[in-house]
């Protein structure tokens, strides 16, 4: 990579973080304010959280004929666990923030138990 590409890179995500903020103060009021927008709004951060997951979860590796050796099946199994505590804790709680810290928490909580009982 060039440092005119990552200059230029940097502009544009530059660029794309300025129109993504400054859009909703561009759109008339009314626009906003319409049920589908509200109902979008309302179910956005869920749907993020489980795709960011999802995205995540380590399963590239996953053989029949090779099978898993036991890092890659803690670390699967450890994801998998953190994902449904998070969205346990998200539908108990409503609050994003508490969801992901919890997640973190409970991947790194899972890894460790793993290690300390499977060793």
């Amino acid at each position: 990579m060039t440092s005119s590409y990552l200059i230029f890179a940097t502009f544009a995500m530059a660029a794309v973080t300025f129109v993504t903020r400054a859009l909703p103060a561009l759109i008339p009021k009314k626009l906003l304010d319409t049920p589908w927008l509200h109902r979008l709004n309302e179910s956005l951060p869920l749907s993020v959280m489980v795709l960011l997951i999802l995205t995540s979860l380590s399963y590239q590796e996953l053989s029949v004929t090779t099978g898993l050796n036991s890092a890659e099946l803690h670390l699967l199994l450890a994801q998998i666990g953190a994902l449904i505590l998070v969205l346990l804790i998200y539908h108990i709680s409503r609050q994003l923030l508490v969801s992901m810290v919890v997640g973190i928490a409970a991947i790194n909580g899972f890894l460790w138990l793993f290690d300390t009982l499977f060793i």
